[in-house]
């Protein structure tokens, strides 16, 4: 493995949203399928708070405020605004508890920029810095767009092309996404070394996978690697946050399983 160099680790976004804390730098970018991500929403802002509720299997109270979101969402991308702020400090569920954004150094922020992309229903792919408006769509919504009888198909070939732009040789994807969000990469077209980390705790005697504590730990390796700057993939390996440690035994050359 020492030949490899890491360069693109995959995120799952989050449900939950932070628009209120100051963002603590002035960077942003645009999302790549600016286009794209509008025809989905188009499909989006069809649908009445009712057959919200029905299609994300949410609350009334949550369906109310996701179509007010369907209606008002301008793509107004090009500056930071009320409305609009880097993906990474937007998201803010358990795998973002984890990557701690706020408190991330200039460095670790560039790094993160250049090397994780955020998988997501709306936006197809996106970089840490990239501008997002509020939603919730999560990419396993059975929801048809334009001649796509879902997100999966819609975005597919979309998302693992621009992922393979990015790829060279020898370098390696890190899946850091759940499984819900991974099924979105066509792996058959990705011919370089995908690594999933897998994270595990005893309970009562057996190794289980909780998803609360996989969750962050994720977003922890995501900022142990841009923290520590990595270059060689295997230094994953060293990972150690929250108690948890690579177990050689458990692991396969694509599946690397952490346990504590």
């Amino acid at each position: 493995m020492t030949n490899y160099r890491l360069m693109k680790i995959l995120l799952s976004p989050a449900k939950s949203l932070n628009y209120t804390d100051a963002l603590p730098t002035k960077k942003y970018s645009t999302p790549q399928f600016v286009k794209a991500s509008q025809m989905v929403h188009q499909s989006l802002k069809k649908y009445s708070p009712q057959e919200l509720q029905n299609l994300m299997n949410i609350s009334e109270n949550l369906a109310q405020l996701n179509h007010e979101r369907n209606q008002q969402r301008n793509y107004q991308l090009d500056k930071v605004t009320t409305q609009a702020r880097p993906a990474i400090f937007a998201f803010n569920g358990d795998v973002y508890d984890g990557i701690d954004a706020y408190s991330l150094s200039t460095k670790s922020i560039n790094y993160l920029q250049k090397n994780l992309r955020i998988l997501s229903g709306l936006y197809g792919l996106l970089k840490p810095l990239d501008l997002i408006e509020a939603y919730r769509l999560e990419m396993g919504t059975k929801m048809p767009v334009d001649e796509a009888k879902n997100l999966y198909e819609f975005w597919q070939t979309t998302v693992t092309q621009s992922l393979l732009e990015e790829l060279s040789s020898k370098e390696v994807v890190v899946n850091l996404a759940s499984n819900e969000y991974f099924k979105a990469i066509d792996k058959k077209m990705i011919k370089q070394t995908i690594i999933t980390p897998d994270f595990k705790d005893y309970k009562n005697g057996k190794l289980k996978t909780i998803s609360f504590f996989a969750k962050k730990a994720r977003g922890q390796m995501t900022r142990f690697i841009a923290d520590n700057n990595l270059k060689k993939v295997e230094d994953i390996q060293q990972f150690n946050e929250g108690g948890y440690q690579f177990d050689q035994q458990l692991s396969t050359k694509n599946k690397w399983v952490f346990t504590r």
